[in-house]
């Protein structure tokens, strides 16, 4: 069994790999590079806990080393860390894996509409609006995080989930557009007495 497989891929330990790529760092300014670059759009690094749990499961792996620990007067003592050549192996290999297989990930959007029956029609439209005008709002920062990009001359590879997040904002905005307006047309529209008949249809079949 090799590393990669001994420990479960996330977003967040490629991304603490991907740092470790570039030099040795504390996971303080692991944190704070991530945020920097922008990538906490896509990995939760929020908690610094969860940080110091990846980068414990990645040492215990043998994908990342202690290179040193130093202290000075102005910090306490950190630990700074380096990937490992399993580290890179491992990160090549689930960055592969990660792009190239479509997964489940239960996102929470569509698990409440799965039961938006439970707002009724006029519920469900009030909600869907408010979305989607937090949609319009989400898209407007997005548009002027490209144009900052541009005028940084970022390479497009390293903004390439800006892209993606995007085109997702954009798609589930016509989507949500749409419910809203076949709600409003009354072209979509339900009632409990609608729903009755299909309460068993599952046990029946």
């Amino acid at each position: 069994m090799t590393a990669s497989t001994q420990i479960k891929s996330s977003p967040l330990a490629v991304a603490v790999l991907g740092i470790l790529h570039l030099e040795p760092m504390h996971p303080y300014a692991i944190q704070r590079r991530i945020k920097e670059w922008g990538k906490d759009k896509v990995v939760n690094v929020g908690a610094r806990a969860q940080l110091y749990k990846t980068i414990a499961r990645l040492q215990e792996a043998g994908l990342v080393a202690v290179r040193e620990t130093g202290r000075d007067q102005q910090y306490p003592e950190r630990t700074v860390y380096e990937i490992t050549d399993a580290g890179r192996t491992a990160c090549g290999a689930w960055l592969a894996d990660m792009i190239s297989k479509p997964r489940n990930e239960f996102p929470e959007f569509p698990a409440a509409l799965s039961f938006l029956m439970l707002l009724g029609p006029d519920g469900a439209r009030v909600e869907l609006e408010r979305r989607a005008k937090a949609l319009r709002a989400q898209a407007e920062e997005m548009e002027a995080d490209a144009a900052q990009a541009q005028q940084l001359h970022l390479p497009r590879v390293v903004v390439l989930e800006d892209e993606y997040l995007r085109a997702v904002n954009a798609a589930e905005l016509r989507y949500v557009e749409g419910i809203v307006a076949d709600l409003a047309a009354g072209t979509l529209t339900w009632s409990w007495e609608s729903l009755a008949p299909h309460h068993d249809s599952e046990k029946d079949a």
